[in-house]
Order: structure tokens, then sequence, then C-alpha cells
């Protein structure tokens, strides 16, 4: 089967970089960013282009959702299976003559992090059987968590993911910003995230909450407010309120 993937950046890295570490073969990488391209033909050894789309029986768009639709209208093959790797999207956004599908792995993806791609969950879709067996192989190469989605499930499959890594991630980012404004080193934290991300392999999240909101310490609560200002006071109430409402303190 010749495959090409389309795109440059950290998922076009990553899914290349799986491919080429289980022995699946890639015809190409192409995309526009020539590059981060030749980064990934050099570090992977895959043919690149930014002008010339192969031909190819599997096409593989790992762009931004906001291109996909557009990346998509390049490919003219009609007898050809593309799939993209969004979270989001519907496979009938791929607006081409051919076979559309969906291959979403679900992972946060940065080039610099290196992943262990065998535990990464994959959720496929297809217009067909046969089709569906062809990414269903490809993706057992790569992962031993692979499963079938409709659009519907895929949709809150990502809205979760949003809550549970780019919302944590973003508070991270914001806790920082706090721990570097007293000069404390970040890394003492790093224990303590580590240990809350362990625990929820353990516990569920709502039996695992600590806390002062939690706790309903308005003492504690109200100390913290007073060191805040702007967007991460706002941020601090609301989660606070959250977890106050779900504990219905």
């Amino acid at each position: 089967m010749q495959i090409v993937i389309i795109g440059s950046g950290n998922v076009a890295y990553h899914m290349a970089k799986a491919f080429v570490l289980n022995n699946i073969p890639l015809t190409q990488i192409f995309g526009r960013n020539e590059k981060e391209l030749n980064k990934i033909s050099d570090e992977l050894k895959i043919p690149f282009s930014t002008e010339k789309l192969e031909d190819a029986d599997l096409y593989i768009i790992c762009v931004s959702d906001n291109a996909v639709e557009t990346v998509s209208k390049i490919i003219t093959k009609k007898d050809s299976l593309v799939a993209h790797t969004s979270g989001s999207l519907p496979k009938e956004i791929l607006a081409g003559e051919y076979r559309k599908s969906s291959f979403y792995p679900l992972q946060t993806f940065s080039k610099s992090k290196e992943l262990e791609y065998s535990n990464i969950p994959f959720f496929i879709e297809t217009e067909n059987e046969e089709d569906k067996k062809t990414l269903f192989e490809i993706a057992s190469k790569i992962s031993k968590n692979v499963m079938e989605s409709t659009h519907e499930k895929r949709k809150y499959i990502h809205l979760t993911a949003v809550f549970a890594c780019n919302f944590v991630n973003h508070l991270f980012s914001r806790a920082k910003e706090i721990s570097d404004s007293q000069e404390i080193p970040f890394n003492y934290f790093l224990p303590l995230i580590d240990e809350t991300v362990q625990k929820i392999h353990e516990i569920d999240p709502k039996s695992a909450q600590t806390g002062p909101a939690v706790r309903n310490d308005k003492r504690i609560l109200e100390l913290h407010e007073q060191l805040l200002k702007d967007e991460s006071l706002e941020i601090y109430k609301t989660m606070n309120h959250s977890i106050q409402k779900m504990y219905e303190l």
C-alpha cells in the first residue's frame, strides 16, 4: 500500500515517526513548510515535497482543523482512501471524490517530546467495512488500543480531551506565572503535579478532589483572592465555584 502523510506540524511528525518505527512504509510526506518537512525527511528518511503530491492508496491529512477541508481538495485520486486526524470534524468535511474516513489519535503532540505510540488510543471511522479493516490493521501495528467511533461519539471524546489536557495545561501555565512572580522555582510543584495525575489512575477524579474549595474553607479562599488579579483571579473564582457546585457546598 502506498501511503502519504500531508502536513508538517506536530501531528504529522509523530504520525510519520509512528509509521516508520513500526515498519509501515511511507511514500511521501507533503506540505507547505519546506523547512519543517526537510527536518522530518532528514530524521525519518521519508521523501518530501511542497509541490507534487504523489499517487497513493491512502492519504492521511494531519493539519489544523480549519485547514482540513481546503487541503483535502488537492487530492484528486478517486480510488484512494483519505483520512483526517481531527477529533472534532466529520469525515464528510473531506471535499474530494474518494473514500472518506477519520484516523484520530487521542494524544497531545509536541515535536520535542518523545511518545510511547503503543499507548495512544486510535479511533477509526470509515464508509465501508473494507476500509475499516485497512485502517484497523495499520493502527494496530502502532497501538494496542484501536477502536471504531462515530463522529458523534468522537466529538465528545475530543471535548473531554480539551478539559483533561488543554485546560489543565493552561492551569499549569497560570500556576507557573504565579510561582515566577514570586521567584519560586516551578519544579517544586512537579511532584505534586505527578501525584495528582498518578492518583486518578487509581481513584475516580471526583473522589480524589482536595483543596480549600471542597473543604469550603472560606478564610483561605478569601486570602487567595486577595493575592490574585485579572484573569487568574477570574479563573480561581470560576474553578472554586465549579468545585463547590459539584460537591453541593
